[in-house]
């Protein structure tokens, strides 16, 4: 791993360095006594009678790196914390469900969540106080730890009954937040109208994407809008897609020089990123592209998801499989060294003329447009951007755009190369199941959209791994591993997206293998997550650790929810199997939560593409042929250049009792014509006439 490593810090080892997470690793040399989260820290609070001091954060997380700098090394800070609390470090991406919990809270006291996280609570892990950031000193208004711990301390002493009711009445207020608005109107057609029309008012009109700084990628924003746009033939909607994935583009929240998106922008412009880069966002990202490609059959967008898919392949990618999950911000102590540019360094790697092109073409200026963080001024270094297309920039300059491009690419991996020799940013390299997932299902889309089984091949590889590494002798999933070891029962998410994962990577090989285990893992996650009162899923299973509440969540926020996804593949199942009792349960998730979503429906925009599908018209479509056949193969390939959402394919390969019959009995019956490979389509329960005529097949398709 290239960059700094959490060995660099002199201080005594506490109790983190025998952990495994990169996060709780980099607090391992803090001077603060901090525990992993687990029975003896709360043990030793009930011995000591103290309240805990829990911290939640993660490796690439900036503020939570400044506030231990500030803080959690300072030796001031340290020992008062060490006298008045149990302190306690988790990792937000190891343990997304006490995150999930302690954010609630947090949003619930404060108005506001972000990381790194701050909770004081009793032993018994019920909170009292809620803070994100904390500054060392007091400041603007704002308390610093030097003045709360000792507050917290003498409240503990002398009026602990007030905190110990104050936390009894959050943990009832979050428990029953978690039961109301249990059922609604329901959610139809015009969910999805109104979803449109609230994300038309919130987009952007001048810089694309949606709503005001700091701006977030949510690409599922963006599929949602292209199901509507093919549903409606609404064309402003597939307009505000295109409008957003080429402001990204150009955008400095993307790394021109070595690919891929960082995490989001500060500002409304697109231009000045936060400079960590999260696995779940080239994965959701790329799923966005392929599917724009599939609808516009525009080459940029194709282009675009291979360039990220080269940086996923080149730098996230473990030796034994599956990927890393994230990058940092910080280089040599500073939030993005690594990505910016001064125009001298330009030159020293380019030479005045070829500097002089890439100057122009990313908008560099002698002052830099990158500003100190704490003096907000100029430092004279760039964040690189567009702020015209090449094929622009080469009609401008009156020369020939094929040329230009050329010689940009020649300077980008001069450039590129250059940059490998800085110090990289951290990378948090452990491998977790549900951000592989999502990767595996825009690998699984790409390989189908472009044509390109080497997609398939990775996708397949990192299944494999998942299923070989992380699963359990029991068939149960883990959330983590690194460094050789699986740990952390599997959450919802992971089920739910590495299921996903599965159906569209089954579509992409037709290795019945993957399907089956998809079904497999479908009727553990019914029997270890649904809830057979009200249906819906916990995001923990029935026999996880008890926290002070199990949640259950919808909300799409920077990753879809694993019930808008369970949504999704309930009915993709449902279909494919032909088990009407699996959609079921899909419309009982749609219901359960209707009166929530049915508010303000954009922010559920994954569970919007379900709704999509439930509410049709949707496709079932039965290839019957060898598939080692030209003609087999070439009518794969008409049915994936479509962009056709709602739709699962199936391939019944020439054998008379081929497997794929036994998990979809319906299939049996639908053979070849004339020897001939024959694509069987149905759409809204209603099945066409059989055909092996390619145009035939795609008069249907475009019904």
């Amino acid at each position: 791993m290239k960059g700094s490593t959490p060995d660099s810090k002199e201080h005594t080892v506490n109790r983190l360095a025998g952990e495994k997470s990169p996060y709780l690793l980099q607090h391992a040399h803090n001077p603060v006594d901090w525990y992993p989260w687990g029975e003896e820290a709360f043990d030793k609070a009930k011995q000591d009678d103290k309240p805990i001091f829990l911290s939640i954060g993660y490796s690439t997380c900036h503020w939570c790196h400044v506030m231990e700098k500030e803080s959690f090394e300072d030796p001031q800070v340290a020992e008062l914390m060490n006298e008045a609390f149990i302190p306690v470090k988790v990792d937000r991406e190891e343990r997304p469900d006490i995150d999930s919990i302690y954010m609630s809270v947090c949003q619930m006291l404060t108005g506001r969540g972000g990381w790194p996280l701050t909770i004081i609570m009793t032993p018994e892990k019920k909170p009292f106080m809620a803070a994100t950031y904390i500054p060392k000193e007091s400041r603007y208004g704002m308390a610093g730890m030097l003045d709360i711990i000792p507050a917290v301390k003498n409240m503990w002493t002398l009026k602990r009954e007030e905190l110990l009711a104050n936390a009894e009445e959050i943990v009832s207020a979050i428990s029953s937040g978690v039961h109301e608005n249990i059922g609604g109107p329901g959610l139809d057609r015009s969910t999805l109208d109104r979803t449109y029309q609230m994300l038309r008012n919130n987009f952007d009109p001048v810089n694309a994407g949606f709503g005001n700084a700091p701006k977030f990628p949510t690409p599922h924003h963006l599929t949602f809008l292209l199901r509507y746009w093919k549903r409606s033939k609404e064309n402003e909607a597939l307009a505000m897609v295109e409008r957003t994935l080429q402001a990204m583009r150009r955008g400095g929240i993307y790394d021109h020089i070595g690919f891929g998106f960082h995490r989001y922008s500060t500002d409304s412009r697109w231009l000045v990123p936060h400079f960590e880069k999260m696995l779940y966002d080239q994965a959701l990202m790329s799923i966005a592209l392929a599917e724009t490609y599939q609808a516009t059959q525009d080459p940029t967008y194709r282009e675009n998801a291979e360039e990220v898919f080269s940086y996923v392949l080149r730098d996230m990618h473990a030796p034994d499989g599956g990927f890393y999950s994230a990058e940092d911000a910080d280089s040599e102590g500073e939030e993005g060294r690594f990505y910016l540019w001064t125009e001298q360094e330009l030159q020293d790697v380019l030479g005045q003329t070829d500097a002089g092109l890439m100057q122009e073409i990313f908008n560099t200026t002698p002052q830099g447009n990158f500003l100190d963080e704490a003096t907000r001024t100029h430092t004279g270094r760039n964040i690189l951007h567009m702020e015209e297309k090449l094929a622009e920039i080469a009609s401008r300059r009156g020369e020939d755009h094929e040329q230009l491009k050329r010689s940009y690419e020649t300077s980008r991996r001069k450039l590129f190369e250059h940059r490998e020799k800085r110090i990289h940013p951290a990378k948090d390299d452990k491998i977790m199941t549900d951000w592989n997932s999502l990767m595996i299902v825009a690998l699984s889309k790409a390989a189908r959209a472009f044509g390109e089984p080497a997609y398939a091949r990775e996708a397949a590889a990192t299944a494999d791994f998942i299923i070989s590494k992380m699963t359990g002798p029991d068939g149960r999933l883990f959330h983590r591993f690194r460094d050789g070891e699986v740990a952390v029962e599997g959450f919802l998410d992971d089920y739910a997206f590495f299921i996903w994962g599965l159906i569209e990577l089954y579509q992409a090989t037709f290795n019945v293998e993957y399907l089956k285990h998809a079904l497999y893992l479908n009727d553990r996650l019914l029997a270890l997550f649904r809830d057979s009162i009200h249906g819906g899923f916990f995001h923990t299973a029935e026999d996880s650790e008890k926290l002070i509440l199990r949640s259950k969540e919808i909300y799409d926020g920077a990753i879809p929810s694993g019930n808008s996804v369970c949504a999704l593949n309930l009915l993709q199942l449902g279909r494919i199997t032909g088990n009407t009792d699996l959609e079921k349960k899909a419309y009982e998730i749609l219901q359960l939560f209707s009166g929530q979503v049915s508010g303000i429906p954009l922010g559920y925009t994954q569970l919007m593409c379900a709704l999509d599908f439930a509410v049709g018209p949707s496709m079932e479509i039965v290839v019957a042929g060898d598939p080692e056949n030209k003609e087999t193969q070439d009518i794969l390939s008409d049915i994936n250049r479509e962009y056709l959402p709602n739709k699962i394919v199936i391939l019944k390969p020439g054998e008379e009792a081929p497997e794929i019959a036994r998990i979809a009995d319906y299939v049996a019956e639908m053979n070849m014509k004339d020897n001939r490979t024959t694509v069987h389509i149905c759409r809204n329960y209603n099945c066409g006439l059989p055909t092996n005529d390619r145009e035939e097949m795609l008069r249907q398709l475009k019904g």
